[in-house]
């Protein structure tokens, strides 16, 4: 099939990175290897950070404008020229999709949503534009693609059939992790070498955005936790830029001095070798959607330490390739962090297991494989 695709919050092209940009390349790769032709509708976003109604109905007039005028350029094109599909990832409150139903509509087409996600709270608050916008998209979808258990819930009071809500877990393209994985001493070595970084000790490994909200709550949260873990050896390596970096220094620098080494944004290859070279990835995950990150993190063989909040059990799964502490439990989370520091042999299991499960459950050709036999069922009407 051919296959529009979108992303109201983040384009796969937009100049930032960050997860949300990775996962709708993912994605596309992956509708791809599914054997279909995926093209980008458009890179409008359809995203308000500050709750503005009248900017969120000005985007929703934009974007149900720009959607009529792709429905009615592709009307005029010759039937090989449109899209048998619409593919849209990630519409929540603060970046709905304006764009896909209406068009979907007007050609006729199934309109499909990957990570979707509904709170009734939401209604009559400063986001009611965008969040009674992202429940019309909710209910006109042909199916409902969710990467955690966390997110069906929110979706079973809308959809028009339980049966259009299916399981897509995370996935990734394990491949230059793996690769990086298979040089963990290189790595290891290039990195006490540029940093001068004692390779005796343990490494603690981060790579996150340092932006106010939760992420600098989670820095915030880490600090706090490994102050609690000081007695030992060990050193963090956080990779990693944004607004908040200054609060982020101060928070880390103050709760373990002298433990953290910084190495600024870097480019994915280097975040795999990172992660190699590391001895644990910890997060405390506060309010995470699931974590891409520690994905990749347990696809280089490292194993994660995090809290079980919202989509993260279904990144990392306890006791296999880490260890998940009550959400919000900092004590719990050190005295995770703690048991692995000390348990060497613990480390190298849950590093094995880390990789087996993200190359083979959570690989992109797994996720690929899963997409095309879930579009199958919209292939004779299409063809």
């Amino acid at each position: 099939m051919r296959i529009a695709f979108y992303a109201p919050l983040k384009s796969p092209t937009h100049g930032t990175p960050s997860g949300d940009r990775r996962i709708a390349g993912l994605l596309m790769d992956a509708l791809g290897r599914a054997g279909h032709r995926v093209e980008l509708a458009a890179t409008f976003r359809s995203y308000d950070a500050g709750g503005d109604a009248r900017r969120q109905s000005a985007l929703r007039e934009q974007g149900m404008a720009l959607g009529r005028r792709l429905a009615e350029q592709w009307g005029k094109a010759a039937p090989a020229a449109r899209p048998d599909l619409w593919f849209t990832y990630h519409a929540y409150y603060k970046a709905p999709d304006w764009l896909g139903p209406g068009a979907s509509a007007a050609l006729g087409i199934p309109y499909v949503v990957a990570e979707a996600s509904h709170a009734a709270k939401r209604a009559g608050g400063a986001w009611d534009v965008g969040h009674r916008g992202t429940m019309e998209a909710i209910r006109a979808a042909d199916l409902l693609l969710c990467p955690t258990r966390d997110d069906q819930d929110g979706l079973r009071e809308l959809a028009a059939s339980p049966a259009r809500i299916v399981s897509l877990p995370p996935f990734l393209d394990a491949v230059p992790f793996r690769a990086a994985a298979a040089r963990r001493e290189a790595c290891r070595e290039e990195l006490a070498r540029a940093h001068g970084l004692e390779s005796s000790q343990p490494w603690l490994a981060v790579a996150a955005m340092m932006r106010p909200g939760d992420k600098l709550a989670s820095f915030a949260a880490l600090a706090r936790t490994l102050g609690q873990v000081r007695d030992l050896p060990w050193r963090l390596l956080v990779a990693g830029d944004g607004r908040a970096r200054a609060e982020v220094e101060a928070a880390l620098g103050a709760a373990i001095p002298g433990r953290v080494t910084f190495l600024g944004a870097l480019p994915l290859d280097q975040v795999a070798a990172l992660y190699a070279a590391a001895d644990l990835c910890v997060w405390p995950a506060v309010n995470e959607a699931y974590g891409m990150a520690m994905l990749e993190a347990q696809a280089a063989g490292v194993p994660v330490i995090s809290c079980a909040t919202r989509g993260v059990p279904d990144v990392v799964e306890h006791g296999r390739g880490g260890l998940l502490a009550p959400a919000g439990d900092e004590r719990a989370l050190a005295g995770l962090v703690r048991e692995l520091l000390v348990d060497e042999a613990k480390r190298r299991q849950m590093s094995a297991a880390a990789l087996a499960f993200t190359a083979g459950e959570r690989s992109i050709d797994t996720a690929a494989a899963r997409l095309g036999g879930l579009l199958a069922r919209f292939s004779t009407t299409s063809a």
